[in-house]
């Protein structure tokens, strides 16, 4: 599975991910991380400014709602196998997770990761569910947050596709960025494996 972890938004090099993507352009918008917003608009909004970037790159987007497949990971994975791209947006990585699981797109995706057919794309809490542990996230994301039909168990291990915490908005102009230099100084003193990037830049990996 091919990466393309943004710091926000699709970064300063939307080109390379247009590129990295095959034949198929059908792409699954997740926006499960903004599922703790009450105002049904507002989160509407979001999605479909996700969806018109992505028709501008070439895309055919949809939005994928991971909680119509809570409970139903065999639906998910039959669903999930029609795109070439997965595009996840930024929020609560608390709450990301719990719908990864929840809908068993934790071990679907784990299940792709030799598949080379397959991007992963995304920014923020999108990316950040794919480090080893969710340690020091919770300086920047509250880890109690919930959404209706979510369970408030608290989950620590991330799905260790990428080796580091992927720490996003570093030295950035962005609403979390002072809290990230804190997430930065514990992961250090921790000694936590992690790659903190400004706001345009993009982890991109082919292998």
């Amino acid at each position: 599975m091919k990466l393309y972890l943004s710091s926000y938004k699709l970064g300063n090099h939307p080109e390379k991910l247009a590129a990295m993507v095959g034949s198929n352009k059908k792409a699954a918008v997740i926006a499960n991380a903004m599922d703790f917003l009450e105002n049904f608009e507002v989160r509407k909004g979001k999605v479909k400014a996700e969806v018109d970037v992505l028709k501008v790159l070439g895309f055919l987007p949809e939005e994928v709602d991971l909680r119509d497949y809570f409970g139903k990971p065999e639906e998910l994975a039959r669903k999930m196998s029609e795109f070439g791209l997965v595009w996840v947006r930024g929020g609560n990585a608390f709450l990301l997770l719990r719908a990864y699981i929840e809908s068993g797109m934790d071990k679907w995706l784990i299940d792709q990761k030799d598949n080379k057919q397959l991007v992963y794309g995304g920014y923020s809490a999108g990316c950040v569910v794919l480090s080893p542990t969710m340690e020091g996230v919770d300086i920047v994301d509250d880890p109690n947050t919930l959404a209706p039909g979510y369970k408030p168990e608290i989950i620590w291990s991330g799905l260790g596709l990428i080796d580091y915490s992927f720490v996003p908005h570093f030295e950035s102009e962005h609403l979390e960025s002072e809290a990230v230099g804190r997430v930065v100084v514990y992961l250090k003193e921790n000694n936590i494996n992690f790659k903190a990037i400004h706001d345009g830049e993009v982890i991109i990996s082919e292998t």
